[in-house]
């Protein structure tokens, strides 16, 4: 085992148990893999995050095939969809993590979501800056190869439009976020639920920031909005 792939299960344990006791998930919900020189590593199926072994993570080869470790969650083919369509505007994602945060989920069971709208306004500077647009996915079962087709279709149409993605909201299951480690993929999906939680909090619709604001951010701090 290189030091690399050392590193990668440690960290994967490590941000697993850090999301489960804060309750970014709960149960057996969620899984995180990473991608490897030569392949994955990704939680096992049926796996709660917050008790994971880094000797029993499943290891696969870059064609997907398992080579080690328990069962591989069956969001494998959902992950690598992610790698593939996220490289040619973030070369450098090497992590997923997928939830079921509470208040993401509640956004989209409030509102009649079919696909094709974001799950939030611009409505902090830190939410346009760390985490940027989070298109909704149209339900499909978990597990659906078509989740994964759907993920892959909008990542690329957003990184065409100039406006790279670093997650999706899949409706009534969860959110997907990708970046260069787990650790920074962590901070992206802590950034997009503390916004989730402030818009269910407000009574009313809040108003988003405005064009010249947003531009500042993006002049400023080079956000992707």
């Amino acid at each position: 085992m290189t030091p690399q792939e050392s590193r990668a299960r440690e960290e994967i344990c490590r941000v697993g148990q850090s999301l489960f006791e804060r309750g970014y998930v709960h149960a057996t919900a969620g899984n995180i893999s990473v991608r490897l020189g030569d392949g994955f590593l990704i939680t096992p199926t049926d796996a709660c995050l917050g008790f994971l072994d880094p000797a029993r993570l499943a290891r696969l080869d870059a064609s997907g095939q398992q080579i080690s470790g328990d069962k591989a969650s069956k969001t494998i083919a959902l992950h690598r969809s992610i790698y593939a369509a996220a490289a040619p505007f973030d070369a450098a994602s090497q992590c997923v993590i997928h939830t079921h945060s509470r208040h993401c989920v509640a956004l989209t069971l409030r509102q009649a979501f079919t696909g094709g709208e974001e799950l939030l306004a611009p409505l902090t500077p830190y939410f346009v800056m760390k985490v940027g647009h989070v298109p909704v996915i149209a339900y499909h079962r978990p597990g659906d190869p078509a989740a994964a087709e759907a993920v892959a279709q909008t990542i690329d149409r957003y990184g065409r439009q100039g406006t790279p993605i670093r997650a999706v909201m899949l409706d009534r299951l969860g959110p997907n976020v990708w970046h260069e480690s787990p650790a920074a993929a962590m901070a992206t999906l802590e950034e997009l639920e503390e916004t989730a939680g402030l818009a269910l909090a407000c009574s009313a619709p809040p108003a988003p920031l405005s064009e010249s604001q947003i531009g500042a951010l993006r002049q400023t701090f080079g956000a992707r909005w």
